[in-house]
């Protein structure tokens, strides 16, 4: 039997459809293909299938009627049940025989040629036809109004922008002629994306009058720029010159739309800015009280309103469901749509959580909302702004096991940029005080905080430790709510812990001492290897010295490392170092470090020198610290010794030893005091010895000025002179300002057993504020000091004027001999016992 012949199907054939060989397929003896034998063939368009129901192919001949391509060869019957077995590419096509296109394809539109070719419409060239549309639009934007003056201030628009390249003169006059133009007509140029630029810039260097013109002018439209794409930005430049009568002309204009403004792409962020930094509090009360439901909205009357929602509800409590429905469906709005920055929102927030009843399903329900964004932005938000900190931490203390997890890992990412964000800082205290779990709260808080590179740790406890904000986060464990730790600027932090302790009462199973006591533990390695390795960066600046004394009295583990690598920072010569006051910019910050009531770091990080260690006030009080073993108990007036002891004294006094006498006649004597009086202290035979052996330079160091001092004596006297400021004063002597560290920064007073008049003959700071010389004539009869009395200077030595009385070199004679037979008997009380 013949092998069949395999055909391209027909376009007008049907499915495909299994048929019988066909006997007549093949011819013997032919040589030629059977495709080569039907090209030359007319093709008939017949098929079984189509001869059974020809009413479908007239139906089918319609697309090939359509498409007017030329007729192919055409197949017999048989070929065509062949044809429909297997079907495929055609074949029989004659690539040779095919109509070539009118057109050639070379790429370029026939109209584009015909341009190119200057035979375009009435003969013109592409050039001028491009001429004639650019005139066209011209005329266009000339018929509309405004179009000259729009023109114009254009073009001044174009010069005024670039600031540094035109001169007063000419701004200043271009300014002029800018509100000559728009004066009248502001509303007209506000609402186009070109021309609101304008007037920004014009808004930009007016003076405080006109820039009230332009906001009269506009009025009654703030509602519509706030919605606007471009016009939005043109409210935020008005309001952020911080004028009244600007703020009161804008503000009430968004009262009863809020709801809508809210959700409106635009207008949302104009009207959180507006309530975030601009709004007083009776505007922000009239806003957040539109959260509160539409008939607050409706309803207004000019009294004072509270935007409080309890308050609200205490006046009528019968609305409480409706309220907070409606509260709780605007909230859930604008969680679902993802517009979760806003202060507005956090704030409603809070308002709702603070008046939901606990245990009910109304809390659930918001535990759930907070959980419900899956990417955590929500919770994120919520850590940056004062309402949303408080929302999540009074969830922390109101929530379960199971949401404190989830709240935790929602801020995997983002723990070290809440340590020292204002707000942020109080969700990982919240965190501390809640979460029993102890080992997952170090898992999740201690690596972020501190970072997982260990080589990285180190320069960010450094980073944290001078950090306001920060620095709470590593020493809350070790301190509690001590007032060093968190002073008056952050007092609401104390607030916000309290209200977690309340809630936390009925949900926390641990003890809190126990809690924060397994945390503590779990940090200790951390912060001791980070001292030991970066001991001289915290050393340097007050708040590294407050939290390298925090650590070491509280830390648990080998603390022998630190501790050397301290009493390392307190190598080398106190007296060597030469400090240039130009490299350090200290006076610039000695206003704030006063309004902040805390000791302010003056030693310069960026490369410049540094002060010896011996040489700063927060540098001795954390060496005397360490030295003593213990914190001074006010309530008992005396030390309390950690356990166990730290015995800095024995690892200290091998550095400092060659160099004794200069710390007992500089401005850390109290040091080697501390020294002499600590009872675990094994040399202090030899450190008495070398004191009687500096005998005579203990007495000059209490006596005479220091090159310093005399320098600086010296350039007051001449200005003083120069200036005529510096005039005799009768009568009674007052005394000099109080001791004062170098350059002028305050240090903390420190209690000492030594009565202060004996104490401060030794002590010579090198501070550079001397007092005004005291030029009282000759023959003035200086005051005699009473017994008991201290008149110190700035130099923290008493009497230490530029012109000392014969009475007050006595006396200073008298004190330091007093000193000198103190330490002489108690040496040889210590030999005799020996």
């Amino acid at each position: 039997m013949a092998a069949p012949v395999t055909t391209k199907k027909s376009s007008t054939s049907g499915m495909k459809r299994k048929a019988e060989p066909s006997k007549e397929a093949h011819v013997k003896g032919t040589k030629k293909s059977k495709v080569d034998e039907e090209s030359t063939k007319p093709e008939k368009k017949k098929s079984s299938k189509k001869e059974d129901k020809p009413e479908k192919k007239s139906k089918e001949a319609k697309p090939e009627k359509k498409a007017k391509k030329p007729k192919m060869a055409e197949s017999s019957a048989d070929d065509s049940d062949d044809m429909d077995v297997d079907g495929g590419v055609p074949l029989n096509e004659p690539e040779a025989e095919d109509t070539p296109m009118e057109d050639a394809n070379d790429g370029i539109h026939p109209e584009r040629r015909q341009f190119a070719a200057g035979q375009g419409p009435n003969g013109t060239s592409s050039r001028e036809a491009h001429a004639k549309q650019k005139a066209t639009i011209a005329e266009r934007k000339a018929a509309k109004p405004l179009a000259d003056p729009l023109l114009r201030t254009k073009k001044i628009w174009e010069r005024l922008r670039r600031k540094s390249h035109v001169p007063k003169d000419e701004r200043k006059a271009l300014v002029e002629e800018l509100f000559q133009i728009i004066t009248g007509k502001v509303k007209d140029f506000v609402l186009k994306h070109d021309s609101v630029r304008v007037i920004q810039t014009a808004i930009k260097y007016s003076t405080p009058e006109q820039k009230r013109m332009i906001a009269r002018e506009l009025k009654g439209t703030y509602r519509q720029l706030a919605e606007s794409k471009y016009a939005k930005f043109l409210i935020g430049k008005l309001l952020i010159q911080g004028d009244d009568e600007i703020r009161d002309l804008i503000v009430p204009e968004f009262f009863g739309h809020v709801r809508k403004m809210i959700k409106h792409a635009e207008a949302s962020w104009i009207l959180d800015d507006v309530y975030r930094g601009v709004a007083n509090r009776q505007q922000k009360a009239t806003i957040i009280r539109e959260w509160y439901g539409a008939e607050f909205s409706l309803f207004r009357d000019g009294e004072k309103v509270s935007g409080d929602l309890a308050d609200v509800l205490e006046k009528e409590p019968g609305k409480r469901a409706p309220i907070m429905r409606e509260l709780k469906e605007l909230i859930n709005h604008l969680v679902q749509k993802k517009m979760t920055g806003f202060t507005l929102l956090h704030d409603a927030m809070l308002q709702y959580y603070l008046n939901v009843k606990s245990g009910t399903e109304e809390e659930t329900e918001f535990m759930e909302l907070l959980k419900s964004d899956e990417e955590s932005d929500l919770l994120k938000n919520l850590a940056f702004t004062t309402s949303g900190a408080r929302v999540v931490c009074l969830a922390f203390a109101h929530g379960v096991a199971k949401d404190r997890k989830h709240i935790l890992k929602a801020y995997k990412d983002t723990i070290h940029l809440m340590a020292g964000d204002p707000n942020g800082h109080k969700i990982i205290l919240a965190a501390y005080e809640t979460v029993d779990d102890t080992v997952l709260t170090a898992k999740s808080i201690f690596p972020e905080l501190l970072t997982k590179d260990a080589d990285k740790q180190a320069e960010n406890v450094v980073t944290a430790a001078n950090d306001l904000n920060a620095r709470t986060t590593l020493l809350y464990l070790f301190q509690g709510r001590s007032s060093s730790l968190f002073p008056a600027s952050l007092s609401a932090d104390i607030e916000v812990l309290n209200e977690v302790d309340i809630a936390r009462a009925t949900t926390s199973k641990k003890d809190p001492e126990i809690r924060r006591a397994e945390l503590a533990k779990a940090l200790s390695p951390l912060l001791l290897n980070a001292i030991a390795s970066a001991a001289d960066d915290l050393a340097s600046t007050s708040f590294g010295c407050q939290f390298i004394t925090e650590v070491l009295f509280a830390s648990v583990g080998d603390k022998t490392a630190a501790l050397e690598a301290v009493a390392a920072v307190a190598a080398g010569d106190p007296t060597a170092v030469v400090i240039e006051a130009d490299s350090m910019d200290v006076d610039a910050a000695a206003p704030a470090a006063d309004a902040m009531e805390v000791d302010v770091p003056f030693n310069d990080h960026s490369g410049g020198p540094r002060l010896h260690i011996a040489n700063t006030a927060f540098g001795g009080k954390m060496l005397r610290s360490l030295i003593a073993g213990g914190r001074f108990d006010n309530k008992l007036k005396k030390i309390i010794p950690v356990s166990p002891p730290l015995n800095f004294a024995d690892i200290l006094y091998p550095v400092i030893e060659e160099h004794i006498i200069e710390w007992a006649t500089g401005s850390s004597s109290f040091v080697v005091l501390s020294l002499l009086e600590t009872e675990n202290f094994s040399s202090k035979a030899e450190v008495l010895e070398k004191l009687k052996k500096g005998k005579k330079a203990l007495q000059k160091a209490a006596t005479e000025e220091t090159a310093e001092q005399k320098a600086k004596a010296a350039e007051i006297a001449g200005a003083g002179k120069e200036n005529g400021d510096v005039k005799a004063k009768k009568g009674k002597k007052k005394a000099a300002p109080t001791q004062k560290a170098v350059n002028g920064y305050k240090s903390r007073d420190i209690k000492e057993p030594f009565s202060s008049n004996i104490r401060l003959k030794i002590q010579r700071t090198r501070s550079t504020k001397m007092p005004i010389a005291d030029n009282r004539s000759s023959g003035a009869k200086a005051e005699q000091p009473s017994q008991g009395s201290n008149t110190t200077t700035a130099q923290g030595q008493p009497g230490s004027t530029l012109n000392k009385t014969e009475a007050e070199k006595a006396a200073e004679e008298k004190a330091t001999k007093e000193y000198l037979e103190r330490m002489e008997l108690e040496y040889e009380k210590r030999e005799g016992g020996a």
